[in-house]
Protein backbone atom coordinates (compact mmCIF):
# COMPACT_ATOMS: atom_id res chain seq x y z
CA UNK A 1 0.00 0.00 0.00
CA UNK A 2 1.46 3.38 -0.99
CA UNK A 3 -1.34 5.92 -0.43
CA UNK A 4 -2.56 6.06 3.15
CA UNK A 5 -4.62 9.26 2.75
CA UNK A 6 -6.94 9.36 -0.25
CA UNK A 7 -7.99 12.88 -1.31
CA UNK A 8 -11.56 14.03 -1.69
CA UNK A 9 -13.12 12.79 -4.89
CA UNK A 10 -11.32 9.43 -4.93
CA UNK A 11 -14.04 7.51 -6.71
CA UNK A 12 -14.74 4.30 -8.53
CA UNK A 13 -18.00 5.05 -10.37
CA UNK A 14 -20.62 7.79 -10.34
CA UNK A 15 -22.30 8.74 -8.05
CA UNK A 16 -19.54 7.63 -5.65
CA UNK A 17 -17.31 10.34 -4.21
CA UNK A 18 -15.42 7.75 -2.12
CA UNK A 19 -14.87 4.13 -3.11
CA UNK A 20 -12.44 2.20 -0.91
CA UNK A 21 -12.43 -1.55 -1.48
CA UNK A 22 -10.22 -4.23 0.05
CA UNK A 23 -8.54 -4.48 -3.34
CA UNK A 24 -7.84 -0.75 -3.69
CA UNK A 25 -6.60 -0.58 -0.10
CA UNK A 26 -4.41 -3.68 -0.59
CA UNK A 27 -5.87 -5.38 2.46
CA UNK A 28 -8.53 -8.02 3.18
CA UNK A 29 -11.74 -6.87 4.87
CA UNK A 30 -12.70 -3.19 5.19
CA UNK A 31 -14.43 -0.99 2.60
CA UNK A 32 -16.35 2.27 2.33
CA UNK A 33 -18.39 4.03 -0.33
CA UNK A 34 -19.95 7.49 -0.15
CA UNK A 35 -22.83 7.91 -2.60
CA UNK A 36 -24.05 11.44 -3.44
CA UNK A 37 -27.53 11.51 -5.01
CA UNK A 38 -29.56 14.34 -6.47
CA UNK A 39 -33.31 14.62 -6.06
CA UNK A 40 -34.95 11.47 -7.36
CA UNK A 41 -31.66 9.73 -8.13
CA UNK A 42 -30.82 6.14 -7.20
CA UNK A 43 -27.72 4.05 -6.67
CA UNK A 44 -27.82 0.27 -7.07
CA UNK A 45 -25.11 -2.00 -5.69
CA UNK A 46 -24.52 -5.68 -4.95
CA UNK A 47 -23.08 -6.56 -1.56
CA UNK A 48 -21.22 -9.59 -2.95
CA UNK A 49 -19.21 -11.23 -0.19
CA UNK A 50 -19.51 -8.24 2.18
CA UNK A 51 -22.00 -7.01 4.77
CA UNK A 52 -23.02 -3.34 4.54
CA UNK A 53 -24.64 -0.49 6.39
CA UNK A 54 -26.66 2.16 4.59
CA UNK A 55 -25.93 5.15 6.83
CA UNK A 56 -27.35 8.55 5.79
CA UNK A 57 -24.95 11.48 6.17
CA UNK A 58 -27.68 13.87 5.11
CA UNK A 59 -31.06 13.21 3.56
CA UNK A 60 -33.73 10.54 3.76
CA UNK A 61 -33.78 7.45 1.56
CA UNK A 62 -35.76 4.45 0.42
CA UNK A 63 -33.74 1.24 0.19
CA UNK A 64 -35.21 -1.50 -1.98
CA UNK A 65 -33.70 -4.97 -1.79
CA UNK A 66 -34.06 -7.18 -4.84
CA UNK A 67 -35.73 -9.91 -2.75
CA UNK A 68 -38.73 -7.60 -2.31
CA UNK A 69 -37.97 -5.96 1.04
CA UNK A 70 -38.19 -2.16 1.17
CA UNK A 71 -36.99 0.09 3.99
CA UNK A 72 -37.62 3.78 4.65
CA UNK A 73 -34.79 5.75 6.28
CA UNK A 74 -35.71 9.10 7.87
CA UNK A 75 -32.04 10.06 7.74
CA UNK A 76 -30.86 13.42 9.02
CA UNK A 77 -30.17 16.95 7.82
CA UNK A 78 -26.60 17.15 9.12
CA UNK A 79 -23.85 14.99 10.62
CA UNK A 80 -23.22 17.72 13.19
CA UNK A 81 -25.78 17.29 15.94
CA UNK A 82 -28.10 14.61 14.57
CA UNK A 83 -28.13 10.82 14.86
CA UNK A 84 -29.63 8.82 12.01
CA UNK A 85 -31.51 5.60 11.55
CA UNK A 86 -29.79 3.13 9.23
CA UNK A 87 -29.97 -0.26 7.57
CA UNK A 88 -27.90 -3.44 7.81
CA UNK A 89 -27.57 -5.51 4.64
CA UNK A 90 -25.99 -8.99 4.54
CA UNK A 91 -23.74 -10.42 1.88
CA UNK A 92 -25.29 -11.76 -1.31
CA UNK A 93 -28.02 -9.16 -1.93
CA UNK A 94 -28.65 -6.37 -4.44
CA UNK A 95 -30.04 -3.08 -3.14
CA UNK A 96 -31.09 0.28 -4.55
CA UNK A 97 -30.84 3.50 -2.52
CA UNK A 98 -33.24 6.18 -3.77
CA UNK A 99 -33.26 9.76 -2.50
CA UNK A 100 -36.43 11.79 -3.07
CA UNK A 101 -34.93 15.17 -2.16
CA UNK A 102 -31.23 14.38 -2.61
CA UNK A 103 -28.64 13.36 -0.04
CA UNK A 104 -25.37 11.65 0.79
CA UNK A 105 -25.12 8.09 2.05
CA UNK A 106 -22.21 6.23 3.60
CA UNK A 107 -21.96 2.53 2.73
CA UNK A 108 -19.42 1.06 5.17
CA UNK A 109 -18.77 -2.61 4.48
CA UNK A 110 -16.69 -5.62 5.45
CA UNK A 111 -16.03 -9.01 3.89
CA UNK A 112 -18.16 -11.43 5.93
CA UNK A 113 -17.99 -15.11 6.77
CA UNK A 114 -21.68 -15.48 7.69
CA UNK A 115 -24.97 -14.40 6.12
CA UNK A 116 -27.23 -12.54 8.54
CA UNK A 117 -30.69 -11.05 7.99
CA UNK A 118 -31.34 -7.50 6.74
CA UNK A 119 -32.20 -5.26 9.67
CA UNK A 120 -33.63 -1.76 10.02
CA UNK A 121 -31.96 0.07 12.92
CA UNK A 122 -33.80 3.03 14.49
CA UNK A 123 -31.80 6.06 15.54
CA UNK A 124 -32.35 5.37 19.23
CA UNK A 125 -30.28 2.18 18.95
CA UNK A 126 -27.18 4.23 18.20
CA UNK A 127 -25.21 4.79 21.40
CA UNK A 128 -23.95 8.35 21.92
CA UNK A 129 -21.28 9.04 24.54
CA UNK A 130 -18.51 11.43 25.49
CA UNK A 131 -14.88 10.35 25.58
CA UNK A 132 -11.87 12.10 27.06
CA UNK A 133 -11.75 15.43 28.88
CA UNK A 134 -10.41 18.95 28.40
CA UNK A 135 -8.77 19.38 24.98
CA UNK A 136 -9.08 15.61 24.46
CA UNK A 137 -12.91 15.73 24.64
CA UNK A 138 -14.94 14.30 21.76
CA UNK A 139 -18.35 12.76 21.12
CA UNK A 140 -18.68 9.22 19.81
CA UNK A 141 -21.75 7.59 18.24
CA UNK A 142 -21.66 3.81 17.88
CA UNK A 143 -23.72 2.36 15.04
CA UNK A 144 -22.12 -1.08 14.96
CA UNK A 145 -19.96 -1.30 18.09
CA UNK A 146 -21.42 -2.48 21.38
CA UNK A 147 -25.03 -1.65 20.47
CA UNK A 148 -28.03 -3.86 19.58
CA UNK A 149 -26.97 -4.46 15.97
CA UNK A 150 -25.06 -7.74 15.56
CA UNK A 151 -22.68 -7.97 12.61
CA UNK A 152 -20.26 -10.66 11.48
CA UNK A 153 -17.17 -8.44 11.19
CA UNK A 154 -18.26 -4.87 10.45
CA UNK A 155 -17.60 -2.18 13.10
CA UNK A 156 -18.80 1.40 12.53
CA UNK A 157 -18.81 4.58 14.62
CA UNK A 158 -18.61 8.32 14.06
CA UNK A 159 -16.81 10.99 16.08
CA UNK A 160 -17.30 14.75 16.48
CA UNK A 161 -14.28 16.67 17.79
CA UNK A 162 -14.74 20.36 18.67
CA UNK A 163 -12.31 22.79 17.07
CA UNK A 164 -8.93 22.85 18.83
CA UNK A 165 -9.36 19.41 20.41
CA UNK A 166 -7.38 16.20 19.98
CA UNK A 167 -9.21 12.99 19.09
CA UNK A 168 -8.14 9.35 18.58
CA UNK A 169 -5.83 10.20 21.45
CA UNK A 170 -3.91 8.66 23.17
CA UNK A 171 -2.68 6.97 19.99
CA UNK A 172 -3.69 3.32 19.92
CA UNK A 173 -3.39 0.29 17.69
CA UNK A 174 -5.27 -2.90 16.87
CA UNK A 175 -3.12 -4.85 14.44
CA UNK A 176 -2.59 -8.22 16.11
CA UNK A 177 -4.65 -10.87 17.87
CA UNK A 178 -4.19 -11.10 21.65
CA UNK A 179 -6.15 -10.98 24.88
CA UNK A 180 -6.14 -7.17 24.76
CA UNK A 181 -6.11 -6.47 21.03
CA UNK A 182 -7.87 -7.45 17.82
CA UNK A 183 -6.49 -7.25 14.30
CA UNK A 184 -8.64 -4.63 12.54
CA UNK A 185 -8.11 -2.64 9.36
CA UNK A 186 -9.52 0.88 9.77
CA UNK A 187 -10.82 3.60 7.47
CA UNK A 188 -11.25 7.22 8.53
CA UNK A 189 -13.58 9.41 6.44
CA UNK A 190 -13.35 13.14 7.32
CA UNK A 191 -15.64 16.14 7.08
CA UNK A 192 -15.04 19.59 8.57
CA UNK A 193 -17.65 22.17 9.56
CA UNK A 194 -16.53 25.10 7.44
CA UNK A 195 -17.82 28.64 7.68
CA UNK A 196 -17.86 31.92 5.78
CA UNK A 197 -14.11 32.22 6.25
CA UNK A 198 -13.19 28.95 4.60
CA UNK A 199 -13.45 25.15 4.57
CA UNK A 200 -11.37 24.50 7.70
CA UNK A 201 -8.77 21.81 8.21
CA UNK A 202 -7.62 19.02 10.50
CA UNK A 203 -4.61 16.73 10.89
CA UNK A 204 -4.28 12.96 11.03
CA UNK A 205 -1.38 10.77 12.10
CA UNK A 206 -0.50 7.09 11.87
CA UNK A 207 2.91 5.72 12.84
CA UNK A 208 4.26 2.22 13.08
CA UNK A 209 6.61 0.01 15.01
CA UNK A 210 10.20 -0.91 14.09
CA UNK A 211 8.92 -4.25 12.83
CA UNK A 212 6.09 -2.72 10.75
CA UNK A 213 6.99 0.87 9.85
CA UNK A 214 4.45 3.41 8.61
CA UNK A 215 4.60 7.21 8.92
CA UNK A 216 1.62 9.42 8.03
CA UNK A 217 1.18 12.99 9.29
CA UNK A 218 -1.00 15.02 6.94
CA UNK A 219 -3.51 17.82 6.75
CA UNK A 220 -6.98 16.51 5.88
CA UNK A 221 -10.02 18.23 4.41
CA UNK A 222 -13.69 17.39 3.89
CA UNK A 223 -14.00 14.23 1.81
CA UNK A 224 -10.52 12.91 2.54
CA UNK A 225 -10.12 9.28 3.60
CA UNK A 226 -7.26 7.83 5.65
CA UNK A 227 -6.34 4.13 5.64
CA UNK A 228 -4.86 2.52 8.74
CA UNK A 229 -3.58 -0.97 7.85
CA UNK A 230 -1.53 -1.26 11.07
CA UNK A 231 0.36 0.81 13.60
CA UNK A 232 -0.45 3.45 16.19
CA UNK A 233 -3.06 5.91 14.93
CA UNK A 234 -3.92 9.29 16.36
CA UNK A 235 -4.12 11.99 17.01
CA UNK A 236 -6.76 13.48 14.79
CA UNK A 237 -6.54 17.20 15.58
CA UNK A 238 -9.32 19.65 14.75
CA UNK A 239 -7.94 23.08 13.88
CA UNK A 240 -9.19 25.84 16.22
CA UNK A 241 -12.47 27.28 14.95
CA UNK A 242 -13.46 24.19 12.94
CA UNK A 243 -15.29 21.17 14.31
CA UNK A 244 -14.21 17.83 12.87
CA UNK A 245 -16.35 14.82 11.96
CA UNK A 246 -15.01 11.43 11.04
CA UNK A 247 -16.58 8.08 10.27
CA UNK A 248 -14.62 4.98 11.32
CA UNK A 249 -15.00 1.63 9.54
CA UNK A 250 -13.15 -1.38 10.96
CA UNK A 251 -13.02 -5.09 10.18
CA UNK A 252 -10.67 -8.01 10.68
CA UNK A 253 -10.44 -11.77 11.03
CA UNK A 254 -11.51 -11.93 14.67
CA UNK A 255 -15.21 -11.08 14.37
CA UNK A 256 -17.08 -7.97 15.51
CA UNK A 257 -15.10 -7.11 18.65
CA UNK A 258 -13.08 -3.93 19.05
CA UNK A 259 -10.06 -4.20 21.35
CA UNK A 260 -7.08 -1.83 21.18
CA UNK A 261 -3.99 -0.92 23.18
CA UNK A 262 -2.58 2.55 23.84
CA UNK A 263 0.90 3.63 22.87
CA UNK A 264 2.64 3.26 26.26
CA UNK A 265 4.33 6.64 25.76
CA UNK A 266 0.93 8.38 25.89
CA UNK A 267 -1.46 6.04 27.69
CA UNK A 268 -0.89 7.88 30.99
CA UNK A 269 -2.98 10.77 29.64
CA UNK A 270 -6.16 8.82 30.33
CA UNK A 271 -5.43 9.22 34.05
CA UNK A 272 -5.78 13.00 33.70
CA UNK A 273 -9.37 12.76 32.53
CA UNK A 274 -10.75 12.05 36.00
CA UNK A 275 -9.57 15.45 37.26
CA UNK A 276 -10.45 17.47 34.15
CA UNK A 277 -13.84 18.70 32.99
CA UNK A 278 -15.30 17.63 29.67
CA UNK A 279 -15.19 20.40 27.06
CA UNK A 280 -18.33 22.53 27.75
CA UNK A 281 -19.12 22.55 24.01
CA UNK A 282 -20.14 18.92 24.45
CA UNK A 283 -22.50 17.17 24.23
CA UNK A 284 -22.98 18.36 20.68
CA UNK A 285 -26.76 19.03 20.81
CA UNK A 286 -27.54 15.56 19.49
CA UNK A 287 -31.10 15.21 18.24
CA UNK A 288 -33.14 12.65 16.33
CA UNK A 289 -34.03 13.90 12.87
CA UNK A 290 -37.62 12.70 13.27
CA UNK A 291 -38.06 14.06 16.82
Amino acid sequence: MTDHVLPAGTTGAAPLTVDVTPESAAWTYSGLQIATLGAGESYTFATGDAEYLVLPLDGAATVSVKDGNQFELAGRSTIFGEVTDYLYLPRGVEATVTSVAGGRYALPNAVASATLAPRYCPADEAIVGLRGAGVMSRQVTNYAIGNPLHTDRLLVCEVITPGGNWSSYPPHKHDEMSETERELEEIYYFEIKGDEHGPGMAFHSTYGTPERPIDVALRVSTGDTALVPHGWHGPCVAAPGYDLYYLNVMAGPGGSEWLSVDDPCYGWLRQTWDDTDVDPRLPYATTRHDA
